[in-house]
């Protein structure tokens, strides 16, 4: 049997393990700090220790906190950033190698085994299901020319050629 003050423990316990604890707003502002500083330099090797450093915090804390208030760790926070440059580049018709080495990877093997564990295909399949989709190499370049530009740039629309008539 479970006492008044056996259950009281154990509801605390609890309470701690699954409701997050909130956090100072100066401590807030200084984790968005280091991880501003993350996506700015998501291109080059940025260090555990700068980002903490930015955060004023040390490493351990930075990461411990980083993870609890923004559900990822440092690292998958740069991971996500650079997968989701490479799936824009690779729509747009950058070569595999350009895109690996322009969102920060030093070997073409890691980024496309990283990009197929992500994505479920390599780069390369990625562009190809691209292309069949949608036809042309940039999908959000020009998706719809409004009415206006028409008329000055001398296209007609046929809608309004019916109208008219």
């Amino acid at each position: 049997m479970i006492s008044e003050c056996d259950f009281s423990c154990q509801s605390g316990l609890y309470y701690h393990l699954l409701v997050p604890q909130l956090l100072h707003d100066d401590t807030f502002r200084r984790l968005c700090r280091g991880r501003d500083l993350l996506a700015t330099e998501y291109q080059s090797r940025v260090l555990l220790e700068q980002a903490a450093r930015e955060a004023c915090l040390s490493e351990f804390h930075f990461h411990r906190l980083f993870r609890t208030t923004f559900g990822e760790t440092p690292h998958e926070f740069l991971t996500r950033l650079r997968m989701d440059r490479a799936r824009q580049m690779l729509a747009s018709e950058s070569s595999v190698t350009d895109v690996c080495f322009e969102i920060g990877y030093g070997s073409l093997g890691s980024f496309s085994s990283k990009f197929r564990a992500q994505f479920g295909r390599s780069p390369v399949e990625f562009q190809r299901e691209v292309r069949r989709i949608f036809g042309y190499s940039a999908p959000w370049h020009v998706l719809m020319v409004p009415t206006c530009f028409s008329f000055v740039g001398g296209i007609e629309d046929h809608r309004m050629k019916t109208n008219i008539e």
